[in-house]
């Protein structure tokens, strides 16, 4: 069983910077591979960011590459996205993900565990 929780998210400007971060607990963080998605409202939930646990190989939406970066420090046990040049359709609810598998990281319904997200708003 991994819980996991997000912060970091908040309001910020357009082409400003914020860094996710989410704390996982229970066994074996190391051994997950870990997700970023968003919501906004109206719409469904949308891959982000992942990063898979065999060999930290990193995979982005095309919308936010160059942009974001997905990171994670096993000795926390947290990960992390961090989030530049921000733009308005930047905002969503941010959930973290976590799945032991390493295939199909951009399907939300491959992983097994969930946080509740942080809101993430950029005003233009």
């Amino acid at each position: 069983q991994v819980q996991l929780v997000e912060s970091g998210g908040g309001l910020v400007q357009t082409g400003g910077s914020l860094r996710l971060s989410c704390a996982a607990s229970g066994r074996a963080f190391s051994r997950y591979s870990m997700g970023w998605f968003r919501q906004a409202p109206g719409k469904e939930r949308e891959f982000v960011a992942a990063l898979r646990w065999t060999d930290a190989s990193t995979y982005y939406a095309d919308s936010v590459k160059g942009r974001f970066t997905i990171s994670r420090d096993n000795v926390k046990s947290t990960v992390y996205l961090q989030m530049n040049s921000l733009k308005p359709e930047d905002t969503a609810v941010y959930y973290c993900a976590a799945k032991p598998t390493v295939d199909r990281h951009w399907i939300a319904d491959v992983y097994d565990y969930w946080g509740r997200g942080t809101q993430v708003t950029v005003s233009s």
